[in-house]
């Protein structure tokens, strides 16, 4: 059934109209095992304020039968059930069924290849609630959800609230919920299959964690330091945001060919990649840590209090992100978290803020389908940042106290930017309106840089925002680079005297990284920045640095040699475990995409055998080394090397495919031996590696047509596909990706954002390729519009370095 989608008009008026009492919501999953059908009841109590008027209902599933108050409804016409002749109170039913569980949005089916067993899972962000069951899928329309769940005798199902009754019937089992706390439509869940469990009592809370049963040795291993977080982050925001966590369960669920996390109401939904299949590296130990606890945070921003309309999306996804690197500095063993986001997500936003993709953090959204394409760097890292900023504006103490008040005043409601933003000042005595005016309804980025005691701004469109920085001054000593002061500057102009030593070495702006803004070194400070970052004292400090000259490459004003020289000279001493990888993985992107250039992919070679010889650093080293393997002989040796990661492994098996090398036989070994259900995924990446035209033929074949390889296992082999030097092979898939844009929207939001930018082609085009990857777009579902744009826009800024 075709869907419209719900605009913001549409739903104010709806909202006006009706207030929802409660959804009773009955589901059957045992067709599952061997079809492909999820059959509903819902049942919508919900009142009207002006009896005798209409409004519809949300519902794109097959419709069996639709009663309004006991009277048979009209067939739904694009999704939506007309409701007419209201009375004050009322009851609407509707039984539907859902078969497209394997391409469609809102519920999925995916079959474990280790064993055949099935799994189900349902999301319903933005709006794919209305493709499962009946209902009003608005965010402001909350009530209490009522879950009644039938499923095969062997599963488990989890859902929002914690002990369900169980009841045995014959040959299956009926899981009944108890009510929901008021929730948002999409802020519901159901998971189910038979799931390997694994519980603990922590900090007053229930705690559960569940997965397929062919990774329970791979949960089991994990299970220790996820509760340690959860327990950890449960505390951390009951205290700071001055309400506990309400209800006893929560649940961790990681199930197969689901995409990122979602932070239903106590029970976070995760893909299951997070359950790495070796042992993981220090930066994915944070980045699961930060992930658990951006869901976490949703608890309260989203759930608890949830925005009126998708304009203040960033309340949610925004306030998520500061969150949780706040809460995983403060709270757990990853105590350098900010530096991981100035290391990665920070650096995508500040790209995409500069380029066709950027909008003010809160701005109008039509309709739900524009809603979606805003699940992006500038509403997450950007957000986070503003928001951090705004932190360091208001003092922490008065940014805490406006939460506490904020969250006491809307819990369980809906709220705008506007109750926020009083909170905050109420609590600050500050006037922030320029504030808000200036971060979060303008575009674009500042851009600062200090010289002869004046630090200089510029805005996207005349002076920089209001806003707190720091400028660092340093000397150089014998054990390098040392902090001589640091200056505090309330930037409210274009230019700011600031008092520094006169005679620093080098001067470091937007130390301690607390704003959102690029900067440039003076012309005294630029050989500094490039050779010698390194000498800087602390990883936030060496973070700066690196984002600066980063930010320099995308604006064409520095060159991939001096990026890789600056990433080496801080990668030679850097404390901080979890940013070596995304800075090794900034230095081979740096080499491999931005110059393609083996001679810089020499040097990175060697930089990373260096680090291999590092206690701690052969794991993430190796695997740089594996991606600049310059021959045969150097993958053989890293083979050897490897041992039994099979990871690792994998990796080999890809560059070698890439360089030349028969793979067919190693890989049927190594799939023997690999107990990770998935593996054949990592085989397809090792053929989508290959020079071979009919080897990429047959990989894009599985990738666009049949899409048999899952959304989390996109990258790996796209990035395998995508390979320089192999253009002339490739010189085609560009149009390919062209015919293919419009059908990118199918499957959901996750699905659109992962083919739009995954199959964008990153090797074999001409200049003008992004040009009319952007005319093909325009009039595309704009959350692939948004995610082509973005891509393309990266892509010319390569194309124009590599030249």
């Amino acid at each position: 059934m075709t869907a419209r989608s719900l605009t913001q008009v549409e739903a104010e008026e709806r909202a006006a109209l009706i207030a929802v009492d409660r959804y009773d919501i009955t589901i059957d999953l045992t067709d599952l095992p061997t079809g492909s059908a999820v059959t509903c009841v819902s049942t919508v109590t919900f009142s009207c304020r002006e009896p005798g008027a209409r409004t519809f209902a949300d519902c794109t599933a097959s419709i069996v039968a639709a009663t309004l108050n006991g009277e048979p409804l009209p067939p739904a016409v694009d999704g939506r059930i007309e409701l007419t002749g209201l009375a004050a109170h009322n009851v609407l039913r509707v039984e539907s069924v859902q078969t497209d569980t394997t391409d469609g949005p809102g519920v999925h089916k995916a079959v474990d290849p280790a064993d055949g067993e099935v799994y189900v899972w349902t999301t319903f962000c933005p709006d794919e609630a209305r493709y499962v069951f009946a209902c009003f899928d608005q965010p402001d329309l909350k009530a209490p959800h009522a879950f009644v769940v039938t499923a095969p005798a062997s599963w488990l199902v989890a859902s929002n609230s914690g002990d369900p009754v169980v009841e045995e019937l014959q040959g299956v089992r009926r899981w009944t919920f108890p009510d929901t706390p008021v929730l948002s439509t999409y802020n519901c869940v159901v998971n189910a299959g038979p799931l390997h469990e694994v519980r603990r009592e922590a900090g007053g809370y229930d705690l559960g964690l569940l997965c397929r049963r062919s990774l329970a040795p791979l949960l089991d291993r994990d299970a220790d330091e996820i509760f340690t977080v959860t327990e950890q982050g449960l505390a951390f925001f009951g205290d700071v945001f001055g309400r506990p966590f309400p209800q006893r369960k929560y649940d961790h669920v990681f199930m197969p060919e689901f995409g990122g996390a979602m932070e239903n109401w106590g029970c976070v939904t995760w893909e299951d990649t997070f359950l790495r299949r070796t042992a993981p590296t220090p930066a994915e130990q944070e980045l699961t840590a930060v992930f658990l606890l951006h869901e976490m945070s949703h608890m309260w921003f989203g759930n608890l209090v949830t925005m009126r309309w998708w304009d203040d999306l960033w309340l949610n996804e925004a306030f998520a992100e500061l969150a949780c690197y706040w809460a995983a500095s403060r709270a757990t063993r990853h105590t350098d978290a900010w530096v991981g986001l100035l290391a990665s997500e920070k650096l995508t936003a500040y790209l995409a803020d500069q380029g066709p993709v950027s909008h003010p953090i809160h701005q109008p959204i039509r309709d739900v389908a524009e809603a979606s394409s805003i699940f992006d760097a500038i509403t997450y890292p950007k957000g986070a940042a503003v928001l951090r900023q705004l932190m360091t504006y208001v003092g922490e103490d008065s940014f805490v106290a406006g939460m506490r008040s904020y969250f006491a005043r809307h819990a369980w409601g809906n709220t705008t930017l506007q109750d926020l933003i009083d909170a905050l000042a109420e609590a600050s005595g500050r006037d922030l309106n320029a504030w808000r005016a200036g971060w979060l309804e303008t575009a674009g980025v500042d851009r600062f840089t200090f010289a002869a005691g004046t630090l200089t701004g510029s805005g996207p469109a005349g002076p920089p925002r209001p806003q707190v920085l720091a400028i660092g001054s340093y000397a150089f000593g014998d054990d390098g680079l040392r902090r001589t002061a640091l200056a505090t500057v309330d930037v409210q102009g274009a230019s700011t005297s600031v008092v520094l030593p006169e005679d620093a070495d080098f001067y470091l702006v937007n130390d301690e990284d607390l704003t959102f803004a690029t900067v440039r070194p003076s012309a005294r400070d630029r050989g500094t920045l490039v050779t010698a970052a390194g000498k800087l004292p602390t990883p936030v400090s060496r973070g700066v640095a690196v984002a600066t000259i980063w930010d320099m490459l995308t604006a064409g004003e520095a060159t991939p040699g001096e990026v890789v020289t600056c990433l080496t000279s801080v990668l030679t001493v850097e404390t901080s475990e979890a940013v070596i990888e995304p800075y090794l993985r900034l230095a081979g992107n740096a080499a491999e995409f931005w110059a393609g250039d083996d001679r810089l992919m020499g040097d990175f070679y060697a930089l990373c055998s260096r680090l291999a010889e590092q206690p701690g650093r052969e794991q993430v080293a190796l695997r740089g080394m594996i991606r600049s393997a310059p021959d045969l002989g150097a993958i053989d040796r890293l083979r050897a090397r490897a041992g039994a990661d099979v990871d690792l492994l994998w990796r080999c098996l890809v560059r070698a495919a890439e360089l030349g090398e028969e793979t067919d036989s190693p890989v049927r070994d190594l799939l023997a031996r690999d107990p990770d259900p998935d593996a054949t995924f990592r085989a397809v990446a090792v053929r989508a590696a290959r020079p071979d035209a009919d080897e990429k033929a047959a990989v894009w074949q599985l990738l666009t047509v049949d899409r048999s390889v899952p959304v989390s296992a996109m990258g790996a082999v796209t990035n395998a596909f995508w390979r320089p030097g192999q253009d002339a092979i490739l010189s085609g898939y560009g149009d390919k990706y062209l015919s293919l844009l419009p059908g990118f929207a199918r499957g959901g939001m996750i699905p659109s954002m992962v083919y739009a930018g995954r199959l964008l082609p990153r090797f074999g085009t001409t200049a003008d390729f992004p040009s009319r990857a952007e005319k093909a777009a325009a009039d595309a579902a704009p959350i692939v519009r948004q995610t082509v744009l973005e891509y393309a826009d990266e892509l010319r800024r390569m194309i124009r370095t590599r030249g």
